[in-house]
């Protein structure tokens, strides 16, 4: 028992003596709590830092000796160091009356070195790293700079190239941040594949898109990198492409991008769903607002019954039917199509309901992505500003044109809520490519007697599409061969003052020898172009050339008679410099779906010049062209296109210079040399131009099979037929109209160096003093 009683007072005592403990640690804590909720330091010490100086930390901190401070004062002190930047660790801490700080600083980077880098410069890098000399370093920064600089190597087709990111320690904090750069090799498109599709080909499709696949020209053309906002923008094309030949119902299932590592090499591949192909059906219009009249407002439909189903026609009727409507003075008026499907035969009925919107106004106009390109440049293709009307089409419009510019790769333009419940805000989200370009042209002449002498010929050029960022075209370009050089400048504004005005300058010299004599023309315009719809266009322009002639080595005095030149063509040199000031102007009629490979569209110009404004020529010259493309067969990729020509020219006063005749030439028709059809000399035989002229060709281009389409190589077949006739020459024959005709073969190429054409004809109707030459090779626009 005595023992069971002493335990017993022992464990009594022990907690006893717990209690106590746990009571006095419960009082000392609760002095603390009170203590760091209301506590006061004499002093503020700062330790570990370098090169911030000791107040300035002790003003971010914001706490005061003598003055009370919280847990939450320290917690918001710390956090404001932090913000700094300058610590990559800080602690506070109260020993006694001190109120002690450590922090521990960055590192100041020095340098920014890029090592292994060959594709990429220094500063294209420089410009998109974060850390930048005389910032602080840190290696999260670092790190998240190694995937920057492995994306701008995957942008331009480099998907194995390896980045490390190393640090090289100075004095006094300043370290070298260093990028080792291992670019690889470029990681090419191996195939485009397409599953789902049976309208068309893949071929027609991989002609659509602009990723291409790899080629042994790829590393001038850049078309086979894989990007996936390319790929995006693709699908977005092959939208519009199935939408506007009929299939309403065609969508894209997927598309994706699978890299052999091996081959490092993609493999890219659409999945689509074609659907039906559809036509039009019943059109009509409803007007819910009175004091619109739904059946005047028919004349601004572009979509016709019975016609291939298009998406652009829809778009283009409710541009109209809206402007149209807002012209009436409904500025909140909505055009909206409603369709409806009839699933047996085939046709789509659209009704275009137009009601009154909701009114709501644009707050602002917000611009994202664009690095080079001026905000006013993009801003100006809007008809909307801060404070209009909100209209969804005039937005729709403003993205067309600015994909039109051929400054970006992609535009999207969206809205988000504004301030007010009445307002919203654009935002208009681009994404920039190259403009500029460096193109080389060559061509080839057989000679004849009045022309310049046979051999090749090349032409470079470098072109700015958007100068300095403000939209301008600037365009320098020289060139020649054996007896031939040339040199131009040219520069548009496009829009001059403020206004959608293009306002332009062209500065050229040329210089031709021929066999008896040299012509040595030197000029320039000055031109302003105004649109007058979407479609139609006016240029006028003022021109300034001089020309002078003097006799070659042969023929050193062109009066001789011993100089066996046409007795026109001495007269005229024997004039000496030849002064020309004209004005003229032009109508435009433009709906080419792609200037660069045409597939549909009417282009059409007609020029009135007057000469006579001071120099010697004095003269009125008309000339008309027009050309017509139409896909003949989207399945084969088949194109046809017709073109036809006139020209006319007539003095004002006297009799026209021989020089001032129209020549012939492979744009008027194939298969005859330069200025080898028409009237001529009598007692020399050479041709000596004529003053009116017609010709019509007919062409159909296709697809080279056996060729990949990233190539751009394409067959064409065509006939010409041309008439060149009258003559203000003296003894001039062969003035009466006679048509001549060829037919041939051609080879198109849209080369990195531009677009190139070899063409090969044979005359099927000439006359005698005709002078043939089958081949052709230059330039392929026919615009």
């Amino acid at each position: 028992m005595k023992a069971t009683s002493r335990f017993m007072n022992a464990v009594s005592a022990v907690a006893l003596s717990a209690g106590v403990a746990m009571t006095g640690a419960i009082a000392i804590e609760l002095a603390a709590t009170q203590v760091a909720t209301a506590a006061t330091v004499s002093r503020i010490e700062v330790r570990g830092n370098r090169r911030v100086d000791a107040d300035t930390i002790r003003n971010y901190i914001a706490i005061r000796p003598g003055r009370s401070f919280s847990n939450d004062d320290v917690n918001e002190a710390v956090k404001r160091l932090f913000g700094t930047g300058l610590f990559s660790d800080v602690s506070i801490t109260q020993s006694g009356g001190a109120l002690v700080v450590s922090v521990e600083e960055y590192s100041v980077v020095n340098q920014v070195i890029f090592q292994g880098n060959k594709k990429i410069k220094d500063r294209n890098l420089s410009a998109a790293v974060q850390l930048q000399p005389r910032k602080s370093f840190s290696n999260q920064i670092m790190q998240a700079d190694e995937e920057t600089i492995r994306e701008s190597y995957r942008r331009i087709g480099r998907d194995d190239a390896t980045v490390t990111g190393r640090v090289q320690e100075l004095a006094d904090g300043r370290v070298n941040v260093i990028y080792d750069i291992q670019e690889g090799g470029r990681t090419k498109i191996k195939s485009i594949n397409f599953v789902g599709n049976s309208a068309f080909g893949a071929g027609r499709l991989r002609d659509v898109i602009t990723t291409k696949q790899s080629n042994f020209l790829s590393f001038l053309m850049r078309n086979d990198i894989y990007d996936e906002n390319r790929l995006r923008a693709d699908e977005e094309t092959l939208r519009r492409f199935y939408y506007n030949r009929g299939y309403a119902d065609f969508r894209v299932i997927s598309s994706s991008a699978d890299l052999d590592e091996a081959e490092n090499a993609y493999t890219v591949t659409f999945t689509v769903e074609e659907g039906e192909r559809y036509r039009f059906g019943n059109i009509g219009i409803e007007s819910t607002i009175s004091g619109v009249d739904s059946e005047s407002l028919r004349s601004e439909l572009q979509t016709r019954q019975g016609r291939t189903y298009s998406a652009k026609d829809v778009e283009d009727s409710i541009i109209g039917l809206t402007e149209t409507v807002a012209g009436q003075g409904y500025a909140f008026a909505q055009v909206t199509p409603r369709g409806d499907r009839n699933f047996e035969t085939h046709e789509i009925d659209v009704v275009y309901s137009i009601d009154e919107g909701p009114r709501a106004y644009i707050q602002r106009i917000e611009i994202r992505g664009n690095q080079r390109t001026r905000d006013y440049v993009i801003r100006r293709e809007f008809d909307l500003s801060e404070g209009d009307a909100f209209n969804q089409v005039l937005v729709q419009r403003a993205k067309r044109r600015l994909e039109a510019l051929n400054f970006f790769q992609t535009v999207n333009i969206t809205t988000v809520p504004g301030s007010q419940p009445d307002q919203v805000v654009l935002v208009v989200d681009v994404m920039e490519k190259s403009t500029g370009e460096f193109s080389i042209g060559a061509g080839y002449s057989t000679g004849a007697s009045d022309s310049s002498g046979a051999g090749f010929s090349v032409e470079g050029s470098i072109t700015e599409r958007n100068f300095l960022g403000r939209g301008q075209f600037i365009r320098v370009s020289a060139g020649g061969g054996q007896d031939s050089r040339d040199y131009s400048l040219s520069f548009t504004e496009p829009y001059f003052l403020g206004r959608r005005i293009a306002a332009g300058f062209d500065i050229f010299k040329r210089t031709r020898s021929f066999d008896k004599y040299d012509r040595d023309i030197t000029g320039g315009t000055i031109r302003f172009g105004l649109p007058i719809t979407e479609a139609l266009s006016t240029q006028i322009a003022y021109n300034y050339t001089q020309e002078e002639y003097t006799g070659t080595d042969e023929c050193a005095d062109i009066t001789d008679a011993s100089c066996d030149l046409a007795t026109s063509l001495k007269d005229a040199i024997g004039e000496g410099t030849w002064k020309k000031s004209s004005v003229s102007g032009s109508l435009i009629y433009n709906t080419i779906d792609d200037m660069k490979n045409p597939h549909s569209g009417l282009y059409a110009n007609l020029t009135l010049e007057v000469a006579g404004l001071g120099g010697d020529a004095k003269f009125i010259k008309a000339t008309a062209r027009s050309t017509y493309y139409q896909t003949l067969s989207d399945e084969l990729d088949l194109v046809g296109l017709v073109s036809v020509g006139a020209g006319h020219i007539q003095a004002i006063s006297g009799d026209l210079r021989v020089f001032d005749h129209f020549s012939s030439n492979d744009r008027i028709i194939r298969g005859f040399d330069y200025n080898g059809i028409g009237p001529y000399d009598s007692t020399t035989g050479d041709h000596l131009g004529g003053k009116t002229y017609f010709n019509a060709s007919v062409e159909a281009q296709f697809p080279l099979p056996m060729l990949p389409e990233s190539l751009g190589l394409r067959g064409a077949v065509f006939a010409d037929a041309a008439t060149l006739y009258g003559s203000d020459v003296a003894g001039a024959i062969g003035t009466d109209l006679k048509w001549r005709a060829s037919v041939g073969a051609g080879l198109l190429w849209a080369s990195p160096f531009g677009p190139l054409r070899i063409d090969y004809a044979v005359p099927v109707m000439k006359e005698d003093k005709d002078e043939v030459q089958n081949f052709n090779f230059g330039i392929s626009t026919r615009f």
